[in-house]
C-alpha cells in the first residue's frame, strides 16, 4: 500500500491519518496506472475513494451537513457516496456503479490494455468536490518509486 512505511497513523488524529492516507493513494495510484500496472493502479484509487469518504463523514462539521436517513450503514461505501448525493455536497456526476464494475474486474485480472484515463479524472472530479484535491505532492512524504 502506497502509506505503508510513510505515515504513523497511531501517532495522528484519524480525520488526519485518513486525509493524509487518502492523498498517498491518490498519488501512489497515479503512478501505478502511469507504469502500466493498471488493475493495481485503479485499486489503489479505490482505497483512496474509501479513505476519502471515510475523512468526510468523520468529521463532526462535515457529517452535520449530510442528509443521513435512519438505518443507513454508514460503514458501506456506496450508501456513503449515496448520502454524499443527496446532500449535495457532490453533483452525483461520478458513476460509482461503473467505477465499481472497473475495480471488481480489477480485482480478478490485469487489465493491460484499459484506458484510465476517464476512471481518473472522474475520481478526481469527486476528490474535487469533496475539497481533499487538489494537493501539493511536494508536501507529502517522499514515495520510493521502486516499491509496488
Amino acid at each position: 500500500m502506497p502509506h505503508a512505511g510513510l505515515m504513523d497513523e497511531r501517532s495522528m488524529e484519524p480525520e488526519e491519518g485518513l486525509l493524509l492516507r487518502c492523498k498517498l493513494h491518490i498519488r501512489g495510484g497515479r503512478r501505478r496506472l502511469r507504469q502500466g500496472k493498471i488493475a493495481a493502479g485503479i485499486v489503489t484509487i479505490y482505497d483512496a475513494m474509501t479513505a476519502a469518504l471515510e475523512w468526510y463523514i468523520i468529521s463532526p462539521e462535515r457529517k452535520k451537513r449530510l442528509k443521513i436517513r435512519d438505518g443507513e450503514d454508514l460503514n458501506n461505501d456506496r450508501t456513503l457516496y449515496e448520502i454524499l448525493v443527496r446532500s449535495k455536497i457532490v453533483d452525483g456526476s461520478f458513476d460509482y456503479n461503473a467505477f465499481d464494475r472497473v475495480v471488481e474486474r480489477a480485482l480478478h485480472e490485469e487489465m493491460p490494455c484499459y484506458d484510465f484515463t476517464s476512471v481518473l479524472k472522474s475520481i478526481e472530479d469527486f476528490m474535487t468536490q469533496l475539497g481533499i484535491m487538489p494537493f501539493d505532492e511536494n508536501k507529502l512524504p517522499t514515495e520510493d518509486p521502486s516499491t509496488f
